[in-house]
Parts: C-alpha cells; structure tokens; sequence
C-alpha cells in the first residue's frame, strides 16, 4: 500500500462523524434511522474500495479529510434514498405487451382503483350481509355479476386461475380419472404445467388422441368406471395450425350427457368480449363456452378481463356449491381488494361501450391506430427538441403484443419511438431508466430502445419525456 493511500485511509470520517453532517441529518427526518446508519456504512465501505484500487488520484492534492467527507456524505445519501425507496415501485410500461406478466398484468380501471381505496380506508361487510344482519359470503359482491354476464347458475372466485383448476379438479375428481386431449397439455405462467396441477389435485390424468388431432371417439373409449370428467383446456397461449382436429365442447357435452359425466372448461385467458367483432383473432367467451353446456369453467380475472389477479369459477350450481365447501377454498380464497377491484370491474361489463372505454387493457387492444401514431409523433418531437444533441429519436413501425397467455396469433401493429443515445450505451441507457423514478421499461432491439406507446397510459408522455431527457442529460459520466 502506497502512503498516499495510507493518509486517505487515515482520513476517513467515522460513522458518527458523518451521521453528524448536515445532509445526513436531514435525511433522519424523513428515513429511518437504521437504514441511514446501513448507508453510511456502504458509504464508508465504498470509499475504502476506492481507495485501495487507486481510483482517488483526484484526491492526492487538498484537503484530505473534506474532500474524503464530502464523497462519504453524497454517497450516504444517494444509498439512502435508494434503499428506503419501495421494492414495489410504478413503472412505465413501453414494451408494447398489454398483459405484462412481469408488470403486473392488467392495469385496472379507474373505479377499481377507487373500489380499492374504499376497501383500504375503512371497515367493509366483507361476510356481513347487511340486509339479515348474519354472516354472509365474501362471494356475494360478484357472484350475481358474474351469473347475469355469463349466462352461469353459480360462481365464485379463488387467487388464480390455476388455484381455481386445483380446487376443481380436486373437488369433482379426487381419486378418479380425468379424460384430456394430448393437444391441450398446456404449460402456464412460471412452468407450471395442467399434468403437474392435476396431479396436486389428486386426480388421474387419461391422455387420449394425438398432438393435432382428438376426437369424440377417442374420450368415449378412455371412458371407464373410474372416470369423473371430462376436461377441455383452452390453449389460450399457443394454437396449433395446419392438419388438426379439435373435439368441440359441444361434443364433449354430449357425450358426458350420454354418460352421466360433467365437463370442465378451463379457459385461461378467459374473456367476456367477442374480440373477434373488434377485428381481433377471435377467442372463445365465457358466455359462450357456459351456453355451450360446460358444466364448470374456470378462468383469469387478470387477463382478457382486465381486472385484478384471480380465479373465476363459473358453473353448475350443484357443482359450484361443491366446490365452495372444500377445506381448500379457504386456502386459495380472496381478499376485500380483489373482491372490491373484481366487483368494479364487472360492473363495467353491464355496459359493453363503458368497458371497452373504460377498462385499460380493452382500450390498448382495440386503440385506434390513428391517434396512436399521432400520440408516438407527438413524443418523438418533443424529444427531439429537448434531448436530440443526446440521442437520434425516430419513429419506426413495431407489433405490440397481447402477452398474458392470450390472443397468441394476434398482430397489434404500431408505431412506435426508436432511441439511439449519443454519450452512453442503450444497455447503459435501458439501465438507467430502470432505476429512475418511475422506472421506464422499453424493449432492447438490434442495439436500440423500442418505446412502444400503445402501453403507456393516458397523461404519462410528458412524464416520460421528463424520465428519458433527465437520464440522457446525465450521460455517460451517470453509468460509470
């Protein structure tokens, strides 16, 4: 070790030297003091690194102990505010994937924020029914909503879709077989797979048919004693094309008819739109599927539905009421958010004009493609003006997706806005827009930042103009 390292190592102020500094007393008012105190410690550790790897030539000539003070003290609070912002924080989405499972999926509408709030703020008769004064079911808010939109007799709703196929499949076939077609052995979100979800259920999984192909005749034969149902699972995340054969719903119903056996419908990604009538690849909906005669369908209240994270149950009553007595259904049960969030939602179904207007993932689905482009103008212009010796902005036509395990085949074309920074790298630049406030998520491609604006909200573009001009102003010197 050098002796100039030795003197600055000398020189490094005490943690309570700088917890006694101006700027980190001010941070005590508004930060915890244990989380202060851990930033001040990083700080110190930092600044030894530093010294040791020789990167404070800067620091050879003056006075040492304010200059070494100083850095300490700007690092406490940079590490500060850092470590006391939340770990769940607002993003801007500019990927262009709607139902970003990473982001949150579906963003909710306006009245279920508010439906929300109402929940947070006060005490609710979650399973109070006021009308007898006796405890009621925390289903009661939704469950009339959901029988009137989709045409069901029953309904309730657990955490997820997939808690609501495990709660199912364990109630009506625990012990027994369930007949499937091979094609519709799909994987869900996080590799979890319907084969895996069976067996947690306690039911025996019957593959019948071929990849492309499954007909009635090939459930009829699997049919045995042990059978107790018949399962379609929608493959809401991929389609097979070309030489395929599908056993309908309708066949499967009347064949569990012929029977004596229930049929299950698991739709995923299940929707109350026909998205076909909006100039979308078309997508079975729940009334649909219900008419069809499935005595039992699941499906996301997340996804296609634009509402919060949860499992809907639709059905058969005696099926449904079944269900609701498992020991289980206590397990995977709802709380008054979700509740709250669904009911707001589902109330903006009763009018189909208010929903596509109304519920966010419906009005970037269906956005007009001329106002979109003209949006996406509007931004790259104004980001010329305020940063363009920082970076080159152009606009450049881009699909946007559905994502979500929904509308595979769908092809949402957009323009969207293509950044080039001058000063640092775009992996620099994607980075730093991570760690801003809000944090800023776009797509990197072929060395580019892709801000596809069909994700980004009404009354964000000035925000993110103000994001991407203060991160580019920063430059290079910020990602070093």
């Amino acid at each position: 070790m050098s002796d100039v390292n030795k003197t600055l190592f000398r020189y490094i102020p005490s943690v309570d030297e700088v917890l006694n500094q101006p700027k980190v007393v001010s941070l005590l008012s508004s930060i915890p003091r244990s989380l202060v105190l851990e930033a001040v410690r990083e700080a110190i550790a930092h600044i030894r690194d530093e010294i040791t790897a020789g990167n404070l030539k800067e620091l050879r000539d003056g006075n040492f102990r304010d200059l070494l003070t100083g850095q300490v003290v700007d690092r406490t609070v940079q590490n500060a505010q850092k470590v006391n912002r939340p770990n769940l924080r607002r993003v801007l989405n500019l990927t262009g994937v709607v139902l970003h499972t990473n982001l949150g999926r579906a963003v909710l509408a306006e009245s279920a924020i508010q439906a929300i709030n109402n929940a947070a703020s006060g005490y609710t008769n979650l399973e109070l029914d006021l009308n007898t004064g006796k405890r009621g079911s925390r289903y009661a808010p939704v469950e009339n909503l959901l029988t009137c939109l989709t045409g069901a007799e029953a309904a309730m709703v657990v955490n997820n879709n997939a808690a609501a196929v495990l709660l199912a499949l364990g109630t009506l076939a625990n012990g027994k077989e369930v007949i499937v077609s091979r094609g519709q052995l799909v994987e869900i979100g996080g590799s979890f797979r319907i084969p895996e979800v069976m067996a947690q259920s306690g039911a025996r999984l019957v593959e019948v048919g071929t990849t492309n192909k499954t007909y009635p005749t090939d459930y009829r034969n699997a049919i045995t004693s042990e059978t107790a149902l018949l399962l379609h699972v929608h493959t809401s995340n991929y389609r097979i094309v070309g030489f395929t054969r599908e056993t309908s719903i309708a066949e499967l119903v009347a064949l569990g008819a012929e029977f004596g056996l229930p049929v299950m419908s698991d739709l995923g990604s299940g929707s109350l739109v026909d998205f076909k009538t909006l100039g979308l690849p078309g997508e079975p909906t729940v009334q649909q599927v219900v008419k069809a005669g499935s005595d039992v369908v699941t499906f996301s209240g997340d996804k296609l539905l634009g509402g919060p994270q949860a499992g809907i149950i639709v059905g058969k009553r005696k099926y449904i009421d079944r269900m609701k007595k498992n020991p289980l259904t206590r397990a995977v049960r709802i709380d008054k958010f979700t509740v709250a969030a669904l009911e707001a939602t589902l109330r903006e179904y009763l009018e189909p004009e208010n929903a596509l207007g109304k519920i966010p993932t419906l009005s970037m689905l269906t956005a007009g493609r001329e106002k979109l482009n003209q949006r996406t103008i509007d931004l790259c212009e104004k980001l010329r003006r305020r940063a363009g010796d920082k970076a080159r902005f152009n606009t450049v036509e881009t699909l946007s997706a559905t994502g979500g395990g929904a509308l595979p085949t769908a092809e949402l074309p957009s323009l969207a806005v293509e950044v080039l920074p001058l000063d640092l790298s775009v992996t620099e630049l994607a980075g730093m827009l991570r760690e801003e406030e809000p944090a800023v998520i776009g797509r990197l491609q072929d060395d580019r930042l892709i801000l596809d604006l069909r994700t980004l909200l009404p009354g964000e573009d000035d925000l993110l103009a103000d994001v991407i001009t203060r991160v580019l102003e920063r430059g290079g010197v910020a990602a070093h």
